[in-house]
């Protein structure tokens, strides 16, 4: 497939040359999309259906037989060889059981290793004969080392995976998923499946997906090239409101205001202070004819636009063509005959310009921040009934800073000037955004990710229980409502397959003080894993921990408070053992990534080491928290988890997990 298209010879059908440039450029972006992974096989599985799919049943129509891989590949004849996953023929694959056969005689589930095919197995779903069981080859997947970046799951997607990773472009979901649920792998599915079965539309409106930070987006990146998929943009909430540099932090309670959604409003009316009801007229002088506006109706023109609710910029533009309009009707009652270009001319008149300028000034985002934060006065006008005195206090700059440019922007100022930019300026909107580890995020970062996707949907994802912000998400209502998507389909998935049940039953004893309404998750591995609580007596038995793990198979991650991260480094280094940061691919030489509690999340590791569970806990601000980062540090294990600790550990870590919290 991939030698046919490079053999396209273009030069008979394209018309000039830049037909010709867009021509080479989606043959090449064909190109990159039919390279050959040299350890992704081209298909997973195969069904034999008893009778052809869409025919009638009734009229006996000999069965066919699909073998189903990530894309599709066709012969030199142009007949389908593989089918892709995504296509409804491949729909029972997942979704098929003894209980609802869905017409599928046999589903054959083929095995790798390195690339190379190494076992089949098969299921009679129609076969009354044969029991239903589990899946072996389906468990090895599951089970096999994490060395390098997250692999795509789409040969072991569950039949509740696949009920979300399907469903229609028209809504949104939101999925909430305890750690090693699958809820990544299931949002990065569906981008997948969307652009599958509405390619062309979301190739004019575009796809996003959002990740908490560089080092988890690193890890996911080659999920969807592996499916075929090349032009998925990723970013951060930080890179989506880049209108300044941030070189500033926040007390953790300016950072708490500054993203409620309260905050919208005082920019509301910020931005909307600086028009002025026109007190004098504007006359227009064309040729030897004066033409006058009044100041009423200049005011009724103002206060039209502002009943209208569009955005402060659009507002503005359609100001000097309300003017002008008003000009042309006495022209025409006057008897002229004036046309567009007429209304045009009178839109640029100096006169009409002025006026605007002064009823309509131009606003800069930035700026309108920068003087709310820095001018009490400004605050106290604009926050008058919405925010307290102490949380206007909160909020204020110590220091004012005198310009944009110098202005010590904090990540969560940037986010204020996006939705002024937003007010001003209607921001542009996508297809479809999947917003990953949704959880942390405050309200008004919430309405930043949901501007680009007001005309779009979303599919959001994350677990309530691993929110580890002072503002993290409280309900998941509560955050769909912030981000525009109040009617989204909130669906929970409570199969763990990624976390050993020994390993996710000890991190549950968190759950009643961190999410006390939240289902733990079961994990369905057969093999319980390996999990120790070791008491040490410094940073070499953390090392000697960390020795013993790389004697298994596949990757380790060494996870602790960020305060202890520079000693443990040392002691890495001195002991010889080669380390990596997180969102470094990890290789068959140097297995190890040292990883500061705070970048934990998202990552998955074979074996894992957690450092000092209590360090973990007093490093947050508060004791909540704390045991949420703990959470989502001991749930990063796929294979085993050893926790070392100099100090006792938290109590709710302790304690008989159905005794009461309280």
């Amino acid at each position: 497939m991939r030698e046919d298209v490079e053999a396209l010879d273009i030069s008979d059908v394209t018309a000039n040359w830049v037909n010709a440039q867009i021509l080479e450029r989606q043959i090449e972006e064909r190109i990159k999309a039919l390279a050959d992974l040299s350890d992704t096989p081209l298909f997973f599985g195969r069904l034999d259906y008893l009778h052809a799919p869409g025919a009638d049943q009734a009229e006996g129509a000999e069965g066919e037989r699909f073998y189903i891989g990530r894309r599709h590949v066709h012969d030199a004849d142009g007949d389908p060889m593989v089918i892709d996953w995504r296509a409804p023929v491949s729909q029972p694959f997942y979704r098929a059981s003894k209980k609802d056969p869905m017409d599928v005689g046999l589903r054959r589930r083929f095995g790798y290793t390195g690339g190379e095919l190494t076992a089949y197995e098969d299921e009679h779903l129609s076969d009354p004969a044969e029991a239903a069981r589990t899946s072996r080859l389906l468990q090895q997947e599951i089970e096999r080392p994490r060395v390098g970046p997250m692999r795509d799951i789409v040969a072991t997607i569950q039949p509740e995976q696949d009920e979300i990773v399907r469903s229609g472009l028209g809504g949104s979901v939101c999925v909430q998923g305890g750690p090693g649920t699958g809820k990544t792998a299931v949002g990065l599915h569906r981008v997948a499946y969307l652009l599958y079965a509405h390619r062309e539309r979301l190739a004019r409106t575009g796809t996003l997906v959002i990740g908490p930070n560089r080092s988890f987006l690193h890890y996911i990146e080659q999920v969807l090239p592996a499916l075929g998929e090349l032009t998925v943009r990723q970013a951060t909430v930080d890179d989506l409101v880049a209108h300044v540099e941030v070189r500033g932090t926040d007390e953790a309670a300016a950072a708490v205001v500054k993203g409620d959604a309260r905050m919208a409003e005082v920019l509301r009316r910020a931005v909307y202070s600086h028009v002025t009801m026109p007190t004098e007229p504007v006359v227009v002088v064309r040729g030897s004819r004066r033409w006058r506006v009044p100041a009423y109706e200049l005011e009724e023109i103002v206060r039209e636009l502002l009943d209208r609710d569009i955005r402060y910029g659009a507002a503005r533009e359609a100001l000097p063509q309300r003017i002008a309009h008003a000009v042309l009707v006495q022209m025409e009652r006057a008897g002229e005959a004036p046309d567009d270009r007429v209304q045009d001319a009178v839109a640029r008149n100096s006169a009409v310009k002025a006026a605007v300028k002064a009823i309509w000034p131009a606003v800069d985002p930035a700026k309108l921040v920068l003087r709310l934060l820095a001018d009490a006065d400004f605050l106290a006008a604009h926050a008058d009934g919405i925010l307290s005195e102490d949380e206007q206090k909160t909020i204020l700059w110590a220091k004012p800073a005198r310009s944009v440019k110098s202005a010590k922007w904090s990540a969560a100022d940037a986010v204020l000037i996006d939705e002024a930019a937003d007010i001003v300026e209607r921001t542009h909107s996508l297809g479809h955004v999947v917003l990953d580890e949704a959880q942390d995020l405050s309200p008004m970062q919430y309405r930043a990710v949901g501007r680009r996707c007001t005309t779009g949907s979303a599919t959001v994802l994350g677990d309530l229980a691993q929110g580890t912000t002072p503002w993290a998400t409280r309900s998941w209502q509560e955050a769909l409502t912030h981000l525009g998507k109040a009617d989204a389909v909130i669906e929970e998935l409570t199969a763990g397959f990624r976390v050993p049940t020994d390993v996710i039953t000890y991190a549950s004893r968190l759950l009643p003080h961190i999410a006390p309404g939240l289902t733990p998750v079961a994990s369905i591995r057969e093999n319980p894993g390996f999990f120790e609580v070791r008491a040490v007596s410094g940073t070499g038995d953390v090392v000697a921990a960390c020795e013993e793990s790389l004697r298994n198979e596949g990757s380790i991650g060494l996870i602790a408070a960020d305060a202890r991260i520079p000693a443990l480094a040392e002691a890495l280094t001195e002991a010889g053992i080669p380390f990596l940061a997180p969102g470094e691919e990890t290789t068959l030489e140097t297995r190890l990534t040292l990883v500061p509690a705070s970048l934990a999340k998202g990552l998955e590791y074979d074996y894992v080491v957690l450092d000092e569970p209590r360090t973990v806990v007093d490093g947050e601000p508060d004791e909540r928290t704390g045991l949420r980062r703990l959470y989502v540090a001991l749930t990063r294990a796929v294979s085993g988890l050893t926790v070392t600790h100099a100090t006792d550990l938290p109590p709710q870590l302790t304690q008989d997990p159905e005794q009461d919290p309280e």
